[in-house]
């Protein structure tokens, strides 16, 4: 059985990658979109803040990024997420 080679693609610049990013953080631009575990306000940014920009909360901000073309590749967030 071949094994498939998993490729990764920025949400936000399009590049590509033929494993997963280091810290799901994309080297070429340093961004990935993320959202508020509260309000669910989505950002792009290379970490999230501490206090959410829209709620102002601290909260905790998922990594929602699509890195698979199955999820629609860049430019998309994953809607699994």
């Amino acid at each position: 059985m071949e094994k498939k080679e998993e490729k990764w693609v920025c949400a936000h610049c399009g590049y590509k990658a033929s494993g997963k990013f280091t810290g799901d953080i994309c080297p070429e631009c340093g961004l990935t979109y993320w959202k508020c575990s509260e309000c669910g306000f989505t950002m792009t940014a290379s970490t999230p803040p501490d206090t959410c920009p829209e709620c102002k909360a601290k909260c905790e901000f998922k990594n929602i990024s699509c890195y698979l073309p199955e999820c629609g590749g860049p430019g998309h967030i994953d809607p699994r997420l």
